[in-house]
């Protein structure tokens, strides 16, 4: 944020999106990729379970509308046939005994005394962590005053559908929960309440003033989806895909490095990944700075292929061949299209998890290779 004139400011948003209200003031930043797609990244992100379909169907234009209604038709339907309940652990003073009695604080409460009685017990009941966390989001949301009137009716609906669930306390830690047969139909509201509690603030300020943001660092979003997605697509292949794999460049020890994704099979490095959100040039308008690190990276994992994966629809492939590296090291800018459909973006990476691991045969067993560039795919020599 600049000034320009007395009274007005310039503000340029940096990787962020969402949106900030200060009492009457309200500051937008639209995700370029569309608010359903942002939603999708982060559903994805947080549990590989989030299903394209989980973002389809929803109408609103604006992120925190979709994420509203997207919450409300979550809920609704994983309540639709009645509050999901389990048993909790329950601490009570109580005029008679019921479950287990807790002798140390009997004893330091009520020394000498027969009643009442410091008492555990477990108990079916709908105050759960899963329901707790959905009934935080639904609350927090009702905050926000850009909730479209016929979505927040909905939500107080299901707020008091929830009637008996605890509240959240404020800057607590969200209860754990596991997943279970019986919590199934409860995760796609369960995904999303939980990026809502995490995101979404509302308060009240100074003098009164309330105060609402919904803030994304897509930049760590997209990091955090391709790492997912990367993982899922290469499942069924031999080795695993590593996030923020630690490495070293020198060999003491030191420079340390952490690529963001890196594909092991018996403890060797095959590929590497770095996941950019966007794409730094030089006056070349060649992404330099970028290269310069997937070389470190490549150099320090004895590979002879790295991948740069941006977040940028336009171009195809585009190899950066290293000279005097030995055996030639190449540098891929591998675009993904973040503005298509969820099951078309799937399909993209998908698409580079093959390439990417169909040349790993070629590599030698010190990690490097001599093998050509792709078929279609540009070549450009970087000095």
């Amino acid at each position: 944020m600049t000034p320009i004139s007395s009274g007005r400011w310039r503000l340029q948003p940096v990787d962020k999106v969402g949106a900030v209200r200060i009492g009457n003031v309200e500051v937008i930043v639209e995700p370029k990729i569309g608010p359903k797609n942002l939603l999708f990244l982060l559903g994805y992100a947080a549990d590989p379970g989030f299903r394209p379909d989980d973002v389809e169907g929803v109408q609103h234009d604006d992120l925190l509308s979709v994420i509203a209604e997207s919450l409300a038709r979550h809920t609704e339907r994983a309540t639709q046939r009645g509050v999901l309940q389990g048993y909790v652990t329950v601490e009570e003073t109580l005029p008679l005994v019921r479950g287990r009695i807790r002798a140390s604080d009997q004893l330091a409460r009520h020394s000498g005394m027969l009643l009442p009685m410091e008492v555990t017990y477990d108990e079916f009941s709908a105050d759960i962590p899963e329901n707790r966390i959905v009934r935080g989001a639904i609350r927090r949301l009702l905050t926000v005053p850009r909730v479209h009137t016929e979505v927040r009716r909905r939500l107080g609906h299901l707020d008091g559908r929830l009637d008996g669930v605890t509240a959240l306390t404020p800057g607590a830690p969200l209860p754990r929960w596991l997943m279970s047969r019986m919590n199934q139909g409860y995760l796609p509201a369960l995904r999303l309440s939980e990026i809502i509690l995490r995101h979404l603030s509302a308060e009240v300020g100074p003098r009164g003033v309330r105060v609402a943001s919904f803030v994304i660092d897509m930049a760590r979003v997209f990091e955090d989806f391709l790492t997912t997605a990367m993982r899922e697509a290469a499942a069924n292949r031999a080795g695993r895909m590593v996030g923020q794999h630690s490495v070293a460049l020198g060999m003491d020890g030191t420079v340390p490095m952490r690529p963001d994704i890196v594909h092991v099979v018996n403890g060797e490095p095959r590929a590497v990944f770095d996941a950019k959100y966007k794409m730094e040039r030089d006056s070349r308008g060649v992404p330099g700075p970028d290269v310069y690190q997937m070389l470190a990276y490549c150099t320090a994992l004895r590979l002879r292929r790295g991948y740069l994966v941006y977040a940028k629809g336009e171009g195809e492939p585009l190899v950066h061949r290293i000279v005097n590296t030995g055996p030639r090291v190449e540098v891929v800018q591998y675009p993904l299209d973040l503005t298509c459909s969820a099951s078309e973006l799937l399909g993209q990476v998908d698409s580079l998890v093959t390439n990417a691991l169909t040349r790993q045969g070629e590599v030698q067993p010190s990690g490097l290779a001599t093998a050509a560039a792709p078929i279609g795919v540009a070549a450009l020599q970087t000095q």
